[in-house]
């Protein structure tokens, strides 16, 4: 027997020690819900989960970019949905006026119905926008020798976490001189009968843009399913890496809580040891 130290002690009390820190990290596990709290608690899995969690961001952001899409081209194809129906207004006014039972004032209403409509066709596609982002250009800057629809350049969407994935939607010059209309005119059966092909060939191109307008958003509708799987996948893997097993973890702190209520009677017990000294000393 010695005095000088208390050698079962200090092994009671340093297994004692190590048992609360694991217990400490248990308790950590269960009450953030993650495994992996700090990058000592596994460094790979912590380098993985985040880059992990950085991919589901930018699914996140372009799951909107893609609604936001979607929302751009319906806003387009709405606007071209009354531009048809006045296409087709002016193609009926047109045959109207070509035919010879109208006399020259009957015409001239006819044509005045004409240059009130070709001035909300232009009103509709200069005030077509999807938040102050233009969806046409009305401008009367036309390139030499255009034949409708002409495209003028496209509005990029981000459709994807990467730099590679995006989604142009075409942007064309749309007004009544891009549409040639400028030209028509219902105030002779001469000019009217002319018009009539003008008009047909207007409302191909408008119909040429709304396509567009459908496929790019058909595109983005399936995008946006496939980012919804793609980030659902995603998170269920970041999940199995990072998040805590409530049961697993549970039964670790259970283990863990009665090596340290052992760890506490075997330090006690290895402190009355010493007390059996004194009875040498009486």
């Amino acid at each position: 027997m010695i005095i000088q130290h208390n050698i079962p002690g200090i092994n009671a009390t340093r297994n004692k020690g190590i048992s609360e820190g694991k217990l400490r990290k248990n308790l950590e596990k269960l009450s953030s819900g993650y495994r992996i709290n700090r990058a000592g608690d596994d460094a790979a899995g912590l380098a993985l989960s985040e880059k992990m969690r950085c991919q589901m961001e930018g699914l996140e952001q372009s799951l909107r970019n893609c609604n936001d899409g979607i929302s751009m081209t319906n806003t387009g194809d709405g606007a071209l949905t009354e531009v048809h129906a006045m296409l087709q207004r002016l193609q009926t006014l047109a045959n109207e006026s070509a035919n010879g039972t109208y006399n020259t004032v009957a015409r001239g209403n006819l044509d005045q119905e004409r240059v009130r409509l070709l001035d909300e066709i232009d009103r509709i596609t200069q005030a077509s926008n999807f938040d102050d982002i233009p969806l046409f250009d009305a401008s009367d800057n036309l390139p030499p020798g255009f034949t409708p629809p002409e495209l003028k350049d496209s509005i990029d969407l981000q459709i994807g976490p990467t730099a590679e994935e995006t989604l142009a939607v075409e942007r064309y010059y749309m007004s009544s001189k891009a549409l040639l209309l400028d030209s028509t005119d219902f105030t002779t059966q001469a000019d009217a009968n002319a018009a009539v092909d003008t008009i047909n060939v207007a409302i191909e191109a408008v119909a040429d843009v709304r396509a567009a307008f459908g496929a790019a958003g058909n595109r983005m509708q399936h995008a946006y399913a496939n980012l919804s799987v793609e980030n659902e996948n995603i998170t269920a893997a970041e999940s199995q890496i990072r998040d805590t097993d409530m049961a697993q973890e549970y039964t670790y702190f259970t283990k863990e809580n009665i090596i340290l209520q052992s760890a506490n009677a075997m330090n006690a017990q290895a402190n009355s040891i010493v007390q059996s000294v004194l009875s040498l000393l009486q």
